[in-house]
């Protein structure tokens, strides 16, 4: 059972040490999103993935004990434009009959409050790099059907070129689509 903030102010301040008890919470999927932004010629496209799947082990009392695993099926990317997507899971981009699926694995978590930094391993096109999705935990509540919930607001920026995701064509002098990516991930378990 998950410690609550009063028994975890209450052994602080007795002295005693708080034991860690992450727990496996399952996301909702109706309440949680991947998505990505990234500019367009002066514009920016916005899009998500409709297929992950995500291990979370979390103590709220104790975010640093956590971990959290996302897979992405490369190919349920939408932007909300078919011929922009059907391009995206082409070689050109995600190239998903080789590639159907990125992941996180996280290898660390710090937390102030409720700023959180996630370290960990992103793959995507066969290429692993470090990053560190950083944000918020929201908290966790008791839903109007007694189940405790509770919720992470993180993102980060990658240079997709790092991952072999080079194409581009330049268009009076500016390239079609920027080099810098913004990942986010909003999850309620």
């Amino acid at each position: 059972m998950l410690l609550s903030t009063l028994a975890l102010g209450a052994a602080l301040f007795a002295g005693d040490t708080v034991k860690a008890n992450p727990v496996a919470w399952t996301v909702d999927p109706a309440h949680s999103e991947v998505s990505f932004r990234v500019r367009h010629l002066t514009g920016r496209v916005r899009g998500h993935f409709k297929e992950y799947t995500t291990s979370l082990m979390a103590d709220p009392a104790q975010l640093t004990t956590g971990s959290v695993t996302v897979e992405v099926k490369t190919a349920s990317v939408n932007t909300e434009q078919e011929k922009r997507d059907a391009h995206l899971r082409s070689p050109d981009f995600f190239d998903v009959e080789k590639f159907p699926a990125m992941t996180f694995k996280s290898t660390k978590v710090e937390a102030n409050g409720k700023d959180i930094a996630i370290s960990g391993d992103l793959t995507l096109k066969g290429v692993t790099k470090p990053v560190v999705l950083k944000g918020t935990f929201n908290g966790k509540v008791t839903d109007p059907w007694g189940k405790e919930r509770l919720g992470f607001e993180v993102s980060t920026t990658i240079d997709r070129r790092d991952f072999g995701l080079v194409w581009n064509k330049l268009v009076e002098g500016s390239s079609l689509v920027g080099d810098e990516v913004t990942i986010d991930i909003a999850i309620e378990a």
